[in-house]
């Protein structure tokens, strides 16, 4: 108890741990790696340890006691054992854990059980973006027994929405890994990987296979728990049988015989009398089954009808199943989400694009002689759709059960498809960029989108989205779907010249007119609110100087 005393006299904060190391089953230590910060004790941490030979009732005044006096100190890994051993307490079957403040890793300490490991830390499949429950390891950028040091990259990990890297929290070698290059659908929290503090602990991990997880420690308690207690049968006072009374039969012919028409018209077909047959359909009713069945024990073939012939030809076709990737899976999932919880609605009216394409031009000619990048119509749609937002912020919102929630940022999402699925990189204040800044901004996240390379910061936090598929495909018009948890999305279809009235009665003119569709969340904004929204938007994109104010 000496090392015990020492620690306990350390700190102030310390008072109360002697009234807890009075009890002889347990000792409650937060285990942290060197140079880290202590931290307050939380229940939740107390729930994770699992001393051994510890009974249901002392583990529960255990957590309350260490629940209503927060603890909060640091040991060093001998200090911690030294302190253990002495004291009498069996190490065996404790788990260490710390929850990281930035939840981009999980990881949690092990300490050897029955099987004499050492200590150890387990690292699971990090939580990378809100909507993520499960990811996929692209590749391992570590081998075993590499050392490992904070920051450095340990493996790159596919997510739901991009290929991201995972970085090293703590010092140490990596000493097995568990999921290795191209596992799918890790859950979020299962283990990957397992480091260790010395160089010498390696090889003691080579054959290491985790525990099970704790999601799965309720069944297990489910299924150990003791079964229900037997009911005893009761015995019923002894009495005379009642004589049974046998259910009327009759012979096949004098009673009908229920047969369905297709099996009576195939039974007339080949001359099988009804009456030899053994039904075999609901209440005894006679089926095709059964008299192809007895056609067969006849040795008679049934010609199988030309209509059936067909069938099988069409069915014998060639095609290759493709496995869905994480962000295919995601995609799906999301806008079936949208389209069965969100009351869409659709706007749309046409703009006439034909200033928009002469301020386009003298744009681009200063561009090519400063160097910079191309402004695209594309460009000048998403300057529009945030100045409209802007002006309109209703159309700026989300739903929510307790409030609609309205953005004073306004971050404009760009649909950009790859190879890989469909991606939304951010503008973010798309309202207070120029022009030439949102041109190179949406050329950037578009070309890492296509690498698969984006990072959670390049996506998340959109109020806004705009779907261009005129500009690339041709297409005239279309109903995009929303966005959840956003409000609005603005499809955005080809331009085209038409013929229109001019000053005079038999004079005419030509004209570009682009066709806009606005995706509404009728919950938010209401169908003057959206009209409005469009008006500022058409205002924008005919009279494109006022952009530029």
């Amino acid at each position: 108890m000496a090392y015990a005393s020492h620690i306990i006299n350390h700190s102030k904060r310390l008072r109360n741990v002697p009234k807890l190391l009075r009890y002889d089953h347990a000792v409650l230590v937060r285990w942290f790696s060197n140079g880290a910060q202590s931290s307050v004790c939380k229940r939740e941490d107390v729930a994770k340890i699992r001393p051994l030979g510890y009974a249901p009732a002392e583990r529960e005044t255990v957590s309350k006691f260490v629940g209503s006096h927060p603890v909060s100190y640091c040991l060093s890994k001998k200090t911690l054992s030294r302190t253990v051993m002495r004291s009498g307490i069996p190490m065996g079957g404790v788990v260490y854990s710390r929850g990281l403040l930035c939840s981009q890793a999980l990881s949690r300490r092990r300490f050897a059980s029955d099987a004499g490991l050492p200590p150890c830390q387990e690292i699971g499949m990090p939580s990378l973006s809100p909507t993520m429950t499960e990811g996929n390891i692209a590749r391992w950028l570590k081998k075993e027994g590499d050392k490992v040091s904070p920051g450095e990259v340990l493996c790159e990990v596919e997510t739901d929405k991009a290929t991201v890297e995972m970085e090293c929290m703590e010092e140490g070698y990596l000493a097995k890994i568990i999921k290795g290059d191209g596992s799918k659908e890790i859950k979020v929290g299962e283990i990957i990987a397992i480091t260790v503090e010395e160089e010498g602990d390696i090889a003691k991990f080579k054959d290491y296979s985790p525990p099970a997880s704790d999601s799965g420690a309720p069944a297990a308690k489910d299924s150990a728990a003791p079964p229900p207690p037997k009911q005893e049968p009761v015995e019923q006072p002894a009495s005379s049988p009642e004589p049974k009374t046998p259910k009327p039969t009759s012979s096949p012919s004098e009673d009908r015989i229920f047969a369905s028409p297709l099996a009576r018209k195939l039974a007339e077909e080949h001359k099988v009398p009804l009456s030899s047959i053994k039904g075999t359909g609901p209440d005894g009713h006679i089926v095709k089954a059964d008299i192809e069945d007895y056609l067969a024990s006849r040795g008679k073939e049934v010609s199988a009808p030309t209509p059936k012939t067909k069938d099988a030809k069409l069915a014998a076709l060639d095609y290759v199943d493709i496995p869905h990737s994480q962000i295919r899976k995601v995609t799906a999932s999301r806008l079936l989400f949208s389209k069965q919880t969100i009351p869409h609605y659709y706007l749309t009216v046409d703009t006439c694009v034909d200033k928009l394409m002469d301020l386009r031009s003298q744009l681009n000619s200063l561009q090519e002689a400063s160097g910079g990048k191309r402004i695209s119509v594309n460009d000048l749609v998403i300057k529009a759709a945030a100045l409209a937002l802007r002006k309109v912020p209703q159309c700026n919102s989300s739903w929510t059960d307790d409030y609609i929630r309205q953005y004073n940022n306004v971050n404009i999402n760009v649909a950009v498809q790859t190879d890989n699925g469909l991606y939304v990189p951010v503008i973010r204040d798309a309202d207070k960029k120029g022009l030439s800044s949102i041109a190179e901004e949406v050329k950037n996240l578009a070309q890492k989108a296509k690498e698969n390379s984006l990072k959670p910061e390049d996506y998340e936090g959109g109020t806004f989205t705009v779907s261009n598929l005129g500009g690339p495909f041709g297409i005239k018009q279309f109903c995009a779907i929303i966005n959840p948890p956003q409000s609005g999305i603005l499809a955005v279809g080809s331009a085209e010249k038409r013929v229109i009235p001019g000053s005079g009665p038999d004079q005419f003119k030509f004209a570009s007119f682009m066709s806009v569709t606005l995706s509404c969340d009728h919950r938010v904004i209401d169908g003057a609110i959206g009209a409005e929204w469009l008006k500022a938007f058409k205002g924008y994109i005919e009279n494109p100087e006022s952009m530029l104010l």
